[in-house]
């Protein structure tokens, strides 16, 4: 039976993935074997030593200690993609709020009065000031071509704009998903050049701090609009600010509100929607849940953020997982270890990312604790977990 402690309210359709007869879920849970959460800031948390896997219902993990758990050699689990097409459809609805003044319109109508033929006057003669633009033919930029991005760039050419998109880390994944009709950028800089609209779709980190900044902001055509549904901190609002109040951008609509945003008439901050919908919120729990559940019941490891995707079939074999640090000769001194064990090895996956290493092996025969234990003290493992066979 295994311990899944929730630290947030996780979607029914996700933890109705986790069988009760082999996983007890609950929100106070003593020595967990697993987390699901989606918004827990966990950086302060003791995180007992029984836990083996986090899973986030979500696609950021900044309120995660990843470097602590990488050390501990536990996988931190998130769901990229799943929320992609309720943020997709946000940054579409951005655009379209920007171009066309939409917010601004409609507070122009709250502040009429009258009826009739008076207030038939009025929209009209108020009107002219929210003139916008339209889509087709303007050129966007998206910077960052992950499962959002490559949906937006491609709902953007079906809109017909023409797209540049920049991602020097693009997965094959996403690269087969993205439309031939995307051009690519070489730099951010040749991506803001020539751009009527730029959407951001990257991590916060220290090397997308301020990844907008006042001269790529210079880079843009006039009355640019740039929408950013990916975190506060990837654009500098005092720069954003400083081009509005020029004239350089058009219109700013931002996820993430802070004061300043919310008091420029040029600006549409929201309440962090980007992945607000029902269907978004199952979606990233049913997928958190099943792979967290494949981890604890076979090993396998899928979409991690800190150690490799490490898959392998299951045989009528007991298995053993090690994650360890990616030092030469790992596998051959966990080789040996097995061998002097008297165990032939079935099958073995040993996959690497970074500093971090994870190995699936299948033996013929039940691992005894003076195996477990003498591969446990091989320097450089961080955890090892004996799964038995197959259910």
């Amino acid at each position: 039976m295994f311990k899944v402690l929730t630290l947030n309210n996780i979607a029914v359709a996700g933890l109705r993935r986790l069988p009760r007869d082999r996983f007890e879920v609950a929100s106070e849970i003593a020595h967990p074997d697993a987390i699901l959460l989606r918004s827990q800031n966990m950086h302060d948390m003791d995180i007992a030593e029984t836990v083996a896997a986090i899973g986030r219902a979500g696609a950021g993990t900044n309120n995660i200690p990843i470097d602590a758990m990488s050390a501990r050699g536990v996988p931190v689990f998130n769901a990229p993609g799943a929320n992609a097409n309720a943020v997709k459809e946000l940054v579409i609805a951005g655009m379209l709020i920007g171009a066309r003044n939409l917010c601004r319109a409609r507070e122009y109508v709250t502040t009429l009065e009258g009826e009739g033929d008076a207030l038939n006057k009025a929209v009209e003669a108020g009107k002219k000031q929210f003139v916008g633009s339209e889509l087709p033919g303007k050129t966007l930029g998206v910077v960052g071509l992950g499962a959002i991005g490559v949906e937006v760039a491609n709902a953007a050419l079906a809109l017909g704009m023409n797209v540049v998109g920049f991602d020097p880390a693009i997965t094959v994944r996403n690269a087969w998903q993205l439309s031939s009709g995307v051009e690519h950028a070489e730099t951010l800089d040749q991506l803001f050049q020539h751009a009527d609209f730029v959407t951001m779709h990257v991590p916060l980190m220290d090397a997308t701090r301020n990844l907008v900044n006042a001269g790529r902001l210079a880079l843009m055509n006039d009355g640019g609009v740039l929408v950013n549904f990916a975190r506060g901190g990837v654009v500098d609002d005092a720069a954003a600010i400083a081009a509005l109040d020029s004239g350089k951008l058009h219109s700013y609509i931002s996820d993430f509100p802070t004061p300043e945003l919310m008091a420029h008439p040029k600006t549409v901050a929201l309440p962090h929607l980007g992945a607000s919908t029902s269907e978004a919120e199952e979606n990233c729990a049913i997928m958190v849940a099943d792979n967290v559940r494949d981890y604890l019941e076979n090993g396998n490891i899928r979409f991690s953020v800190n150690f490799p995707e490490a898959r392998l079939p299951r045989l009528n074999a007991w298995r053993m997982t090690i994650a360890n640090a990616n030092v030469p000769n790992m596998v051959g001194q966990v080789s040996t270890c097995i061998a002097n064990a008297g165990l032939n090895i079935e099958d073995l996956l040993n996959k690497s990312v970074g500093d971090f290493a994870y190995t699936i092996v299948d033996v013929n025969g039940d691992p005894s604790q003076e195996l477990l234990d003498e591969i446990s003290s091989i320097d450089g493992v961080l955890t090892l977990r004996n799964l038995g066979k197959p259910v």
